[in-house]
């Protein structure tokens, strides 16, 4: 990533002319590079606006003739592909519906064999590394090199302040694996709210992703959907300003002696941490065991309640986030009940 990152920006949906060319000339003078708008809307149940079809594709090719910007819209199978390619779009995106499906994407990948496009795929719906790891492995081996990955968090049951949990541990073991696969947030759809785009922006900035895509509409509350996360381009332009690129690092030996101590003191407290979760299911056997005796269920229902709701008042005193804790504790309960599992 260079002084600025890569922006990529639109309306969640092309809806009409005038709107495309309203935010494309609004966007022509920004940091904006690439303009998104989508053509093909997924809709998890029917009823919904499902985009306006492949009429948008020429709305989309008048503004890039007047407006120089590039142009993304999300495909979902080969026909998308076929008639985004007639129309001389630049970038494709693969959904997070589409790239669920191994099946799918490797029609598109077949589809798009032998060109020279940008395409970058979403993270699938539920959180698994391999399956948008294989959506990208499907494309490079139909040919296509110019490959990126876009983090839009994960779907959850769990009541959060997120539309998809951002789970950043994910895009980050992504990133370790392939630090030369371009990797963008897209605050958008990960909030679902357009006053916390800022925040999480800056947040992928911090954990040195290389670009943003965030949906901007001329009039949002307006929109034909996702209104509540689209921001207008002068609203866009002011989250841009405002965002701090980090340095990937710095050499000087204060910093490198003071970050050395202060790792060192993480390592430490990270042996005592699994020091004491092989402690804690060392217990976890003997009440198995012990349940086992007495011929009594495993899962403990009012018991669990109450360690979740302990646990969470704990952590706030430490100024731990509720979400973290839960998630930390349903891990640690689930590796409970494997141990005590082995002694029924």
């Amino acid at each position: 990533m260079g002084s600025h990152p890569l922006v990529i920006a639109g309306p969640c949906s092309a809806e009409t002319e005038e709107q495309v060319m309203a935010v494309a000339r609004a966007l022509k003078e920004s940091p904006v590079s690439i303009f998104r708008a989508g053509i093909w809307k997924p809709r998890t149940r029917p009823g919904g606006f499902e985009g306006i079809g492949a009429i948008g594709l020429k709305w989309l090719q008048k503004a890039k003739e007047e407006t120089g910007l590039l142009m993304a819209v999300e495909v979902a199978n080969a026909t998308h592909v076929k008639l985004a390619m007639e129309h001389g779009i630049d970038v494709f995106w693969i959904g997070a519906r589409t790239t669920v499906n191994p099946f799918t994407v490797q029609e598109i990948a077949d589809a798009l064999a032998g060109t020279d496009k940008i395409v970058l795929v979403k993270n699938p719906v539920n959180p698994d590394l391999a399956l948008w790891l294989g959506g990208v492995e499907r494309l490079y081996n139909a040919g296509i090199r110019k490959l990126g990955v876009v983090h839009r968090g994960f779907s959850t049951y769990d009541k959060t302040k997120y539309r998809n949990i951002p789970e950043w541990q994910i895009a980050i073991e992504l990133q370790s694996r392939f630090p030369d696969l371009p990797l963008i947030c897209d605050p958008s759809h990960i909030t679902g709210r357009r006053d916390m785009i800022q925040q999480v922006s800056q947040q992928a900035l911090d954990l040195n992703y290389d670009g943003l895509m965030i949906e901007t509409h001329p009039n949002p509350d307006k929109a034909w959907s996702d209104a509540a996360q689209q921001v207008t381009p002068d609203a866009l332009k002011d989250i841009l300003a405002n965002l701090i690129v980090r340095k990937p690092n710095d050499l000087t030996d204060s910093f490198q002696k003071q970050l050395g101590k202060l790792r060192l003191q993480i390592d430490e407290l990270d042996g005592k941490i699994i020091d004491i979760l092989g402690k804690r299911m060392a217990i976890a056997d003997e009440i198995g065991a012990l349940k086992q005796r007495h011929n009594v269920s495993i899962l403990q229902t009012e018991r669990w309640q109450q360690i979740l709701e302990n646990m969470t008042a704990a952590g706030q005193a430490q100024h731990l986030s509720e979400e973290f804790i839960l998630r930390l504790f349903k891990a640690i309960h689930q590796e409970s009940i494997v141990h005590q599992e082995k002694k029924l």
